[in-house]
């Protein structure tokens, strides 16, 4: 079977901005993406805000309630129940599916560019670039969905909270209080409203009082230093793996799947650091002393965690994504391929 990403387009290149016109096979490629990227985060949505969490939560011992990932899940059930487990998946989807349609056309389009329509080698070099400026294209055009995401993961998460701060939620009124939410700690010197735990009241929070539109974009630039290599390494190691595993002959939905888990998985660790400062950054303007020391900037926040953490503790909550990665990346590429194949078949 020939690689899925190969770049065999006999159309001659037009310039470095060809890849913008749209046309049959773009439109495939992105809405194939979207589908991809609601499929992958939606099965791991549990997953997804235990590592938020675990990222963000103090470190020491006794204020940790979210350590280890099966005792976590059960906490977050019991609090929560089956909300507690999607919430935030709305805007995670609402975010992730223009985000992996705008990855694997940029991605698919750049090929092109980069090999001249197929009249050169597709490297692993070309592929790395290809990936790695994909990555940063979808990233910087939904990153005020994914820094909303995240506010809503830990707003609600039991963390906490000290003495002072449980005297000021007792005497803040939370008559607007969902049942649910009066009762759990909260990461703020006071309790979110329940407008405020909406996507749209998230946002607003965020603009009116950590400086405006700039506010969305916190850690803009460690999520895209991240990024970058992560995609790049994702999609380089997804399609040589696809070379080995699943030769002409043998491309079961298995090994597609297992192409796909494996490629996550090593792209994950080598950039994980990048995905803890991010998240580092964007809860670092919440008004919690819980969450720890705030950070100035992507490099106070490095410096700061291998001070007082040791490297250690640029891999706080590895183990949860890894168990997230591997499904999700798997059936990312196997929905993507086969939404694709449909689209352009039709």
């Amino acid at each position: 079977m020939s690689n899925p990403y190969a770049s065999n387009s006999p159309t001659p290149p037009k310039g470095f901005f060809s890849f913008l016109t749209v046309s049959p096979e773009v439109a495939s490629y992105f809405i194939a993406g979207g589908c991809a990227g609601a499929a992958s985060r939606t099965i791991v949505s549990p997953l997804e805000r235990l590592k938020i969490i675990q990222q963000v939560q103090p470190r020491t011992s006794d204020a940790q309630p979210y350590k280890g990932v099966w005792r976590s899940l059960v906490r977050m059930w019991k609090e929560e129940g089956f909300r507690g487990y999607m919430r935030g998946n709305g805007i995670n989807c609402l975010r992730i599916v223009p985000y992996s349609a705008v990855q694997f056309t940029t991605y698919e389009q750049l090929k092109k560019f980069f090999t001249k329509h197929g009249s050169k080698e597709l490297d692993t070099p070309k592929r790395l670039a290809s990936g790695a400026l994909a990555g940063i294209t979808s990233v910087c055009t939904t990153y005020p969905l994914d820094i909303v995401r995240a506010r809503l993961s830990i707003a609600t998460a039991s963390i906490p909270i000290t003495k002072s701060q449980s005297a000021s939620v007792n005497s803040t009124s939370n008559s607007n209080l969902k049942p649910s939410i009066k009762n759990a700690f909260h990461t703020s010197s006071y309790p979110y409203t329940s407008q405020e735990l909406t996507m749209w009241g998230m946002t607003m929070k965020i603009v009116r009082e950590e400086g405006g539109i700039r506010g969305l974009y916190r850690g803009l630039v460690a999520t895209a230093f991240g990024v970058a290599p992560y995609v790049g390494i994702n999609f380089a190691a997804y399609e040589l793996l696809r070379g080995i595993i699943t030769p002409p002959g043998k491309n079961s939905v298995t090994r597609k799947l297992t192409c796909g888990a494996l490629a996550g998985s090593i792209s994950q660790t080598l950039t994980y650091p990048f995905d803890v400062l991010r998240r580092k950054m964007q809860v670092t303007g919440m008004k919690s002393s819980a969450l720890g020391v705030k950070y100035t900037g992507a490099w106070d926040a490095l410096f700061g965690i291998v001070r007082t953490e040791g490297v250690r503790g640029l891999y706080r909550g590895l183990w949860p994504n890894l168990l997230k990665v591997a499904p999700s990346i798997a059936t990312s590429f196997f929905t993507y391929e086969l939404v694709k194949e449909l689209l352009i078949s039709t």
